[in-house]
C-alpha cells in the first residue's frame, strides 16, 4: 500500500494572508484542493492522511468533500513546528501502514505536481527505502557573507531537494526513533533530510522539477495562477 501524508500545518506568515497559505483560493479553489487532487487521481496512491493546523480540521474536511477527495483516511493535528507535524502524521499511521508500505510526505502548499513525479518517487522508494524529489541546479550560487559573496559554490556538487519525500514505513519510523533518542532537534536543522544526513543515511533521488515549488510568498501565488492559466490554454487549444 502507498500512503501520502499531506502537511497542512503552516500558517502562511510570509504570505501575509488572512488564512493559512494552503487555504488561499486561486481561480476559486483552495491551493490544498489542487494538491490533494494529484494524489486522489493517482492510481498508485491508496490513502491520504491530512495533518492540519489546529482549528481548521472541519474546514479541511469540507474542502476534501467538496472536491471529491475520497481517499482521505484520517486527519491528525499538526505539531508545534513543521517536522513535529510530520512525526505526528507518521505516528497517525500506526496500526494502518505495514512495515514495507510506502509513506509519502508532501506539503499542502505545493500544488505544482505531476503524475510522473509521484510515480517515480514511489518507484525509487520501493527500490531504495527512501526517495526525495530532486533537481539539478541551473542557477549560480555564492556564500552569504553579509552584503557580498566571498566564495562561489560549485552547483555540480549539490541537488535541490523538494517534495514528495517517500519512505518505507519501517524506515521513517526508525529515523524518528533515533531522532528522539539522540535529541537531534537540539542540534540539527529540523528537516528529515538533515536528520538522515546526520544519521549517515543516503538520500536517494527521484524525478524532480524546478516548477515543483512550495508556495511561500505572494509572488508564488502569481506563479501558480500563471501555471493554471497556461494549462487551461493548452487544454483549450489541443489539436
Amino acid at each position: 500500500m502507498n500512503y501520502v501524508i499531506i502537511i497542512a500545518g503552516g500558517v502562511g506568515s510570509r504570505l501575509g494572508a488572512s488564512v493559512p497559505k494552503q487555504f488561499v483560493e486561486v481561480l476559486g479553489k483552495p491551493v490544498i484542493a489542487y494538491t490533494m487532487e494529484h494524489f486522489q487521481n493517482h492510481p498508485d496512491v491508496d490513502g491520504i492522511e491530512l495533518v492540519c493546523v489546529d482549528g481548521f480540521q472541519d474546514h479541511l474536511m469540507g474542502i476534501a468533500e467538496r472536491y471529491g477527495i475520497t481517499k482521505v483516511i484520517k486527519t491528525v493535528k499538526g505539531g508545534s513546528e513543521y517536522e513535529r507535524s510530520i512525526m505526528n502524521g507518521v505516528a497517525g499511521l500506526e496500526g494502518i501502514a505495514k512495515q514495507d508500505d510506502v509513506v509519502m510526505i508532501h506539503w499542502a502548499a505545493s500544488p505544482f505536481l505531476s503524475e510522473e513525479i509521484i510515480t517515480d518517487n514511489i518507484r525509487v522508494c520501493k527500490e531504495k527505502g527512501n526517495a526525495i524529489s530532486a533537481s539539478y541546479s541551473y542557477l549560480l550560487y555564492g556564500t552569504n557573507d553579509g552584503d557580498c559573496a566571498k566564495k562561489s559554490i560549485n552547483r555540480e556538487t549539490f541537488m535541490t531537494l523538494s517534495a514528495p519525500q517517500s519512505f518505507l514505513y519501517k524506515v521513517i519510523t526508525d529515523i524518528y526513533k533515533q531522532v528522539e533518542e539522540k535529541n537531534m532537534f537540539d542540534y540539527v536543522e529540523a528537516h528529515t533530510p538533515a536528520f538522515m544526513a546526520e544519521l549517515g543515511i543516503p538520500i536517494y533521488f527521484s524525478k524532480g522539477s524546478h516548477a515543483n515549488i512550495k508556495i511561500t510568498t505572494k509572488e508564488d501565488i502569481d506563479l501558480f495562477l500563471g501555471y493554471l492559466l497556461a494549462k487551461q490554454y493548452k487544454e483549450e487549444h489541443k489539436g
